[in-house]
């Protein structure tokens, strides 16, 4: 699989020029991860913000409503494709590979488009398990939206910082048992935007969910 040009330009030396933060994990923040005509269409994609009904807490309580790259919308979404093609290519997963430690290898890409309005929010969690690597990259462009980066703390109950909150900007993480984040009650003006980009293990049960879900990985 070739590289989509646009995202070679700007999504490999992105990573590569990660910004490390030791504390309270190892995490990472990333800028510029697309170029302008990217970002504008994933910012425009034209997909419905879920509705709450008053029921936050996990993503995993609005499964119904949940938007990702799969294989339909790759073929709908011209944007959605060359996402998809830039985090799968092996240049990338060797990158993300060299620069985050992150053991790839057989592993299968999956990209959520996140869609979070007011009354969301999300308790600490890890990711550990089937994810392999995360990355949050944030897409929205409002203002109040400043404020609206990932919450990580030190253990389950002990709130450490904020990320920033900017478009085109993403905070990384390989999870473990200490990787804990999530996102605090606080007030969201209009649609919180981002991606939240996963690479998965063969046990990852929901395959209609994955980006390529015939070809994991390789190095």
């Amino acid at each position: 699989m070739a590289i989509p040009a646009s995202t070679e330009k700007t999504l490999i030396p992105a990573i590569r020029a990660a910004e490390r933060h030791a504390a309270p994990y190892a995490h990472w923040f990333v800028s510029g991860l697309f170029d302008e005509a990217t970002l504008a269409g994933l910012q425009s994609l034209p997909f419905p913000a879920p509705e709450l009904g008053g029921v936050s807490g996990t993503r995993e309580a609005h499964n119904a409503t949940r938007v990702y790259f799969d294989v339909e919308n790759r073929a709908e979404h011209p944007v959605c494709r060359a996402v998809a093609d830039g985090f799968q290519a092996p240049e990338t997963v060797r990158t993300i590979t060299d620069v985050f430690g992150a053991d790839l290898d057989g592993t299968y890409l999956r990209i959520e488009y996140g869609q979070d309005t007011d009354g969301f929010w999300l308790g600490p969690h890890t990711d550990i398990g089937v994810k392999r690597f995360t990355m949050l990259a944030y897409l929205s462009d409002i203002a109040g939206h400043e404020d609206l980066g990932t919450d990580i703390y030190a253990d389950k109950k002990t709130w450490a910082k904020r990320t920033p909150f900017r478009p085109n900007f993403a905070m990384v993480f390989v999870p473990s048992d200490r990787s804990w984040h999530g996102f605090e009650p606080r007030p969201i003006p209009g649609v919180r935007k981002s991606l939240i980009i996963n690479f998965v293990t063969d046990d990852w049960r929901a395959r209609e969910q994955l980006a390529f879900p015939e070809a994991p990985v390789r190095l």
